[in-house]
């Protein structure tokens, strides 16, 4: 059972930058494509960045490309999420997932996810 454990969130102005991360335990993160979701109240959730195993690949929902970059150090299992140019609609809860075997942009798409942490709640004020 992979553990998932997320910080870096917080508080911080439009235009500023936050660094999330993401550490797992009980399993190796090599083996899993990796993701960060987000959810804000009274809206759905959504797939923001992916990565394959390698880092080889890397995916993002259109509003933050170009913004937030999706890394991953497997040596250290773990995830990175740098999110730069923050806007007010980037507030929500932040949650990294782990996803078995093979990890491509359909997978990203459809949050399909065997893990997820307990999510980093992230607030920019306009």
């Amino acid at each position: 059972q992979v553990r998932l454990v997320e910080s870096g969130g917080g508080l911080v102005q439009a235009g500023g930058s936050l660094r999330l991360s993401c550490t797992a335990s009980g399993g190796t993160l090599s083996s899993y494509g990796m993701g960060w979701f987000r959810q804000a109240p009274g809206k759905e959730r959504e797939s923001v960045a992916g990565i394959n195993w390698s880092g080889g690949d890397t995916y993002y929902v259109h509003s933050v490309k170009g913004r937030f970059t999706i890394s991953r150090d497997n040596a250290l299992n773990t995830v990175y999420l740098q999110m730069n140019s923050l806007k007010p609609e980037d507030t929500a809860v932040y949650y990294c997932a782990a996803a078995r075997g093979q990890y491509s942009v359909r997978d990203f798409l459809a949050l399909r996810y065997d893990y997820w942490g307990r999510g980093t709640q992230v607030t920019v004020s306009s």
